[in-house]
Formats: structure tokens, C-alpha cells, sequence
């Protein structure tokens, strides 16, 4: 299992890969985003000498708020071209896989619109994936992909699409965690995985590990029943990057014990997490608001 983290899209790409690595991690989840990871501004090069001196890994992150199911055609388009580019650094970059955030902004049109338009931009994606020999993975969101049935809707058409699931995003706006019925279903699919703590309900607060009601133990222990042992990225967003640091240190520890206790927890004994009081829910700053 490797733990890394992604950098900060608002600071210097090389900084933040320097920094990923003098913390300790083993891969960095490289977004490319604006303002200061825009794909057509950023230093791949000096980036690719950073991650290659620094033994670092890479996993590619894209922006979730492309508009990969807009009715308008032209700036669905515009969505592929951007995402075509972020491919070609990515495999510059040595990146096997990228992520793709599933899009539902179709005010107006229904629900078989949405999938057929998200499906329409993957497989034009797809051609230059294989090309690059960089796979693509889909991102469970709250809202509208965020468990089996929902995320069928995409996997079960695209074979060769990945799975990248987000323990963080799976508690939130449902009755209970549907990372145990992901895993059950798709496990075999799970290429990467996104982990930080919340509180349920609505807000995707980003916490560090243990200071919300997720049983990190529990799905640590769900990951390697499904037999995963792959990137796992801390997804925690707090200023304080000592945070960041202590989430590492834990996830490290639940993992080897897990490992270790033969024992293991089943994927049929789902955690069943409350969501919060709805002004419990509100309380999250606006950085925080991110649905990555």
C-alpha cells in the first residue's frame, strides 16, 4: 500500500511535489487545475525531474467541475480537449491511471441524458488513453454517483473503465457508508482510493482521519479483503498540514494491524454512520467545499 496526497492548485506545482516529498509520502496525486496548476502553464518537465529524483509516484487528478455532460456541445468539447491535454502530460509524467469526475449539470434533462452524455465524453477519451497507456477512472460523487447502482451506470458499459473510490464521498448524502456495497460489487475495478474523515450528512469536510464518524478501521479492513494494496491518497484539507501528517501516521498503523489480525472485518458488516444535525453540516469553511 502507498499513502500520498495531492498538491494544492492554488500553489506552485513544483513546491508542492517538493514538499510531498520531504513529508514522507510515496506518491503525489497531481491535480491540474487553475490558477497554478493549469496543464497549459505547469513545468512538466521540471515536475518529471522532481518526481524521478525524488522516487515519487504519480496518480493523475483532474477538475471536478469539468462539464463533462453539458448540453451544450461546444463546451462539452472543450471539457475533452482539456481532458486530452491533462492526458498527454500525465503520461509525460509517468501516470498510469486519471481520474474523471462524473458530471450531472444538465438543468432540465433527465437522468438517461446525463449518462449518455457522460458516456459519450469517456469513450472520446478513451482512443487516446489507450494510445498513452494511461487508464481512466471514475470518481464516486454524493449526489448522484455515489453507490452500485449509480456508478453501474458508467462501469458496466466501459469494461475497461477504473474504479476510484472515495471512502469520504461514500458517507456522504446516504442512510449509511456505501463503500462495503462499492467494493462488493466493483472491487475488482478499484484502481485508487481517496480517504479522509466527515461527519455525514452533506458537507465534504475533508477532517483528518478520526475527527469524524468514519470507521477508517473498518474500510481499511474492506480495502484488503477486496484485495487492494495500491495508492491511497489523504485527502485532508486543513492549514495545518500537521494534520496531514498525523492521518499518514495513523492510516500506516490501521494498515498494518489490519494486516497483521487474521481476523479480518467482512464486506457484509457495512458501518452504519448518522449524518449530523443539519447545522452540524452547514458548519464547513468555504475552501473545504471541494468535491474532489
Amino acid at each position: 500500500m502507498l499513502i500520498g496526497t495531492m498538491n494544492h492548485p492554488g500553489r506552485d506545482v513544483v513546491s508542492e511535489v517538493e514538499w510531498i516529498a520531504r513529508a514522507g509520502f510515496d506518491f503525489v496525486d497531481l491535480t491540474l487545475e487553475p490558477p497554478s496548476a493549469d496543464v497549459r502553464t505547469v513545468r512538466i518537465e521540471a515536475v518529471r525531474q522532481v518526481l524521478q529524483s525524488s522516487n515519487l509516484q504519480v496518480v493523475g487528478h483532474t477538475a471536478f467541475y469539468l462539464p463533462l455532460c453539458s448540453p451544450f456541445e461546444s463546451i462539452r468539447r472543450a471539457a475533452v480537449e482539456e481532458l486530452k491535454l491533462c492526458l498527454k502530460a500525465f503520461a509525460r509524467l509517468g501516470a498510469s491511471w486519471m481520474n474523471l469526475h462524473p458530471d450531472r449539470m444538465a438543468p432540465f434533462s433527465d437522468r438517461r441524458y446525463v449518462i449518455e452524455r457522460n458516456i459519450q465524453t469517456i469513450h472520446e477519451l478513451l482512443p487516446l488513453s489507450r494510445e498513452l497507456g494511461v487508464g481512466l477512472m471514475i470518481e464516486n460523487l454524493p449526489g448522484g454517483f455515489n453507490n452500485v447502482r449509480q456508478l453501474g451506470e458508467l462501469l458496466d458499459p466501459i469494461p475497461e473503465l477504473g474504479l476510484h473510490l472515495d471512502i469520504g464521498h461514500a458517507n456522504l448524502l446516504v442512510p449509511a457508508n456505501t463503500t462495503d456495497d462499492i467494493l462488493r460489487t466493483y472491487g475488482s475495478r478499484l484502481q485508487h482510493v481517496h480517504l479522509h474523515d466527515n461527519k455525514g450528512g452533506e458537507a465534504d469536510l475533508h477532517l483528518p482521519l478520526g475527527c469524524g464518524n468514519i470507521e477508517t478501521g473498518h474500510y481499511v479492513r474492506s480495502l484488503q479483503n477486496a484485495g487492494f494494496d495500491g495508492t491511497i491518497t489523504l485527502e485532508v484539507f486543513t492549514p495545518d498540514r500537521h494534520y496531514l501528517a498525523h492521518s499518514r501516521d495513523v492510516l500506516r498503523r490501521l494498515w498494518e494491524e489490519a494486516a497483521r489480525n487474521p481476523k479480518r472485518a467482512s464486506l457484509a458488516e457495512p458501518s452504519h454512520a448518522e449524518e449530523p444535525p443539519e447545522n452540524e453540516a452547514a458548519k464547513v469553511n468555504p475552501i473545504q467545499k471541494r468535491c474532489c
